[in-house]
């Protein structure tokens, strides 16, 4: 899978800010989800397998969503920003929380307790349709987060310095001449 990922570059631009990108769309892809979780009632069960209340349970889960956002752009690189195939790869990422999360980490978090029946089908699918909101976000958050190229160029590691490798002659040619420090004999 990671060559087909590589077909237009894996790695994002240093002038790309996919994490933040991410992270933005997991908080944003959360409010869809947490309507089918209030739906299916799974806030509520949630709420008491973790013994806290509800409003904690939903400000850990925005939190917990903005980290799995950002590990979302990570994981897919470039391939995250697709806006032809983001909301397959948003949605198979929600499978995959879901997998780690409700079936193996809350039950070893909580003792052995998770969701059973509608909840538990409400927890899933939650995460499908968090996975898609944030597939489908994705490109139309990130876009607005690049540097453009005029501000770009002006760092050294994205400039032209970045191809010559010639910090150190610009940083002399902007200064000017310097005197010699020590006296050679």
């Amino acid at each position: 899978m990671a060559g087909f990922l590589a077909a237009h570059g894996y790695e994002p631009g240093p002038s790309q800010r996919p994490f933040l990108a991410g992270a933005i769309s997991g908080v944003i892809g959360t409010i869809p989800a947490l309507g089918v979780l209030l739906a299916f009632g799974s806030l509520n069960v949630e709420a008491q397998i973790l013994g806290i209340s509800r409003l904690l349970t939903v400000g850990l889960g925005w939190a917990v969503m903005a980290i799995a956002g950002a590990a979302y752009a990570r994981i897919f690189g470039r391939a995250a920003n697709s806006a032809k195939g983001g909301w397959l790869f948003g949605m198979s990422f929600g499978f995959a929380l879901w997998a780690a999360g409700a079936v193996l980490v809350l039950p070893l978090v909580s003792g052995g307790r998770s969701a059973a029946g509608h909840a538990a089908t409400g927890v899933a699918l939650s995460l499908l349709v968090w996975g898609l909101a944030t597939g489908i976000l994705m490109p139309f958050v990130h876009h607005p987060l690049h540097e453009d190229l005029e501000t770009a160029s002006k760092r050294s590691e994205l400039g032209p310095d970045a191809a010559t490798g010639a910090k150190e002659l610009l940083r002399e040619h902007r200064q000017g001449p310097q005197p010699p420090t020590e006296a050679r004999c």
